[in-house]
């Protein structure tokens, strides 16, 4: 299940060790190269047949079995997740991340900005949770990803996600905002993503009010990346301290 991360063609013979510590097990790799696929047949059968039962049984064990179950297994056979339960939650960030390629183009006499179509990603990478059923559990997923042992997976998970958005959204940045971009994309996603939990509204419209929020904070306190590390350091502790107000345990 190796991860790499999207970065132009002129820089795919960078060395790792110039990467995040979070990214230094990943390679470069050109615009061209198809990504691998998250997981084995038989693991991907498995968690594909369980995530239809998180609604019901939520992000466990119960899910898990029932899903080898239904693809044709033995119980035993979800031993093949070291992580047990959070491994379902892993399948989901994965394959939905990987998935948003297909749902969002963007045609260039569409004419949008790079903030519209960043936003445009988010909003649909969000509403995946509503669409495989899953989001009325998000808050479960969450505190699965704040446990101490889940917490570097789920991480480098969120900046490959900002890394997709980023790619997809036709960043083509080789200077040092390749990074900062990434980070900051983390943080408003993470505090997007929390505050989704609590939203009623139709079509996540107040959801995406906050978001549009977080981008012109971004936009503003970030401008020309100055300050990025004290913004990034703020929302984070925000973040969590909306995350405990919701109910999740970080």
């Amino acid at each position: 299940m190796s991860q790499v991360l999207r970065t132009p063609a002129t820089r795919k013979l960078l060395h790792a060790s110039t990467l995040p510590r979070l990214c230094t097990s990943r390679t470069y790799y050109s615009y061209e190269t198809p990504l691998p696929p998250p997981y084995p047949p038989t693991e991907t059968a498995i968690l594909s047949a369980a995530l239809p039962h998180v609604p019901t049984l939520g992000w466990t064990t119960s899910s898990l079995r029932q899903g080898a179950r239904d693809a044709g297994y033995l119980d035993v056979s979800t031993n093949l997740f070291p992580k047990a339960e959070f491994e379902l939650v892993l399948y989901h960030l994965r394959t939905q991340r990987l998935g948003l390629k297909d749902k969002v183009q963007f045609p260039e006499e569409a004419g949008l900005g790079m903030t519209s179509k960043v936003r445009s990603l988010v909003m649909e990478r969000l509403r995946g949770n509503v669409e495989v059923g899953v989001q009325g559990r998000w808050q479960e997923a969450l505190g699965l990803m704040s446990l101490a042992g889940n917490i570097p997976p789920s991480l480098k998970e969120l900046y490959l996600l900002a890394d997709e958005i980023w790619f997809l959204a036709g960043d083509e940045a080789v200077d040092s905002s390749w990074y900062t971009k990434r980070a900051t994309l983390s943080s408003i996603y993470a505090a997007t993503e929390t505050y989704s939990t609590t939203d009623q509204s139709t079509d996540f419209k107040d959801t995406e009010e906050f978001l549009n929020r977080r981008l012109e904070d971004a936009r503003v306190v970030g401008g020309a990346w100055r300050n990025v590390k004290e913004w990034i350091g703020f929302q984070g502790i925000a973040t969590v301290n909306m995350a405990r107000n919701f109910g999740v345990r970080i």
